[in-house]
């Protein structure tokens, strides 16, 4: 997981009970609330696989070929995307 990831967790984490890391350091109740949360966060965030559609193939049209070429592009820049916010794509 990113830094960044790590970030989303706490902030969402603080939103929702109202403390963070320092208040569950001097807590062991809140420690321990803290980091099952944290692991089941990271846990659901690496069971989760996106499966985007099969690529196509061209028939030979030249307009075509230029669609799945257009396809690919797309297809490659949403993988990019939807790793870079922690999720997985099946390929």
């Amino acid at each position: 997981m990113t830094d960044k990831m790590r970030e989303e967790f706490i902030e969402a984490f603080v939103k929702q009970f109202g403390f963070g890391r320092m208040a569950a350091s001097s807590n062991p109740d809140a420690a321990g609330m803290l980091a099952c949360a944290e692991w089941a966060w990271f846990a659901s965030r690496e069971a989760l696989v996106i499966e985007l559609p099969e690529d196509f193939t061209s028939v030979g049209s030249p307009n075509m070929r230029m669609l799945v070429a257009h396809h690919r592009e797309i297809v490659g820049l949403l993988v990019q995307s939807i790793e870079a916010a922690g999720v997985k794509v099946k390929s």
